[in-house]
């Protein structure tokens, strides 16, 4: 019991400082700014951010959400995603385990939440993210694989490590592959009607072929319902309180992807998705 509790705050604690960092990479990579270099600062004034000014969401409590020496105001987006980030963590491990299990899910949250977020306030995905989150999924496939399904069950493998690289490999180009093709199709039938609407980014079938290699086709195919649904409702609606035009606003269909994936990931946690 001890140990589990003292997991749990450890993953908690490492949440909250990915958290921090995703909100770097978040507010640099859409200024296309190192995340490296030069450490963190006021965007306002330039000041640069003392240690004990940067402890996750404690330090923007403290601050009043204002910058020490200028007096900016913070954004909320940062303790949000680091208060989301640290939960995550903790539901990652607590779930998965303190394993490759659980090491794959916090990833896997860390970059669908920060891919969602600079959607959200950017509309881009970048490939940091979208390809190197690929490669960490298909990576991890060689010791926590996906759930075995559709695609091993036709190809009739037996081994859990075929049949897992199997669901995550072929999964995710299938993913990227369909998504691509869906935008492509959509683009040329409103060429005809001397309409150009280009619906998805480039980044949204990378991004789906991502989260492939982490969930599997099964679970990818309804993180696509979901977004699907979703995107489609919520959007409307908000582009009509807008006073948008429907058929040209650019939704943040990566936004939607990632919420998508981590209902999904839940629900599987929870054992809502028979298999």
């Amino acid at each position: 019991m001890e140990y589990q509790v003292l997991t749990g705050i450890f993953a908690v604690v490492f949440g909250l400082l990915f958290g921090s960092f995703a909100n770097v990479c978040i507010t640099r990579m859409a200024a296309d700014e190192s995340v490296v270099k030069p450490r963190s600062h006021c965007r306002d004034c330039g000041a640069m951010i003392a240690w004990y000014d940067n402890i996750p969401v404690l330090s923007f409590l403290l601050l009043r959400a204002r910058c020490r020496r200028c007096g900016a105001a913070i954004p909320w987006r940062y303790p949000i995603v680091e208060a989301l980030t640290g939960a995550w963590f903790w539901a990652a491990v607590h779930y998965g385990g303190a394993g490759w299990d659980g090491a794959k899910w916090c990833l896997f949250g860390f970059v669908v939440i920060a891919l969602s977020v600079i959607d959200l306030e950017e509309r881009i995905l970048p490939d940091e993210f979208t390809l190197g989150g690929w490669l960490a999924g298909l990576a991890f496939a060689f010791v926590a694989p996906p759930h075995e399904g559709l695609i091993s069950l036709l190809l009739g493998l037996r081994s859990a490590l075929l049949a897992g690289l199997a669901e995550a490999g072929l999964a995710s180009v299938l993913a990227a592959l369909l998504l691509w093709f869906v935008g492509w199709s959509y683009k040329r039938v409103n060429l005809i009607w001397n309409r150009d609407i280009d619906p998805l980014g480039d980044g949204d079938p990378r991004m789906l072929g991502m989260l492939a290699a982490f969930l599997g086709f099964e679970n990818t195919i309804l993180t696509l319902i979901v977004a699907g649904v979703s995107g489609s409702v919520l959007g409307l609606g908000w582009t009509l309180w807008n006073r948008k035009r429907v058929l040209t606003y650019e939704l943040p269909f990566g936004l939607f992807l990632g919420v998508g994936a981590l209902l999904v990931v839940c629900a599987d946690w929870l054992g809502l998705l028979r298999r």
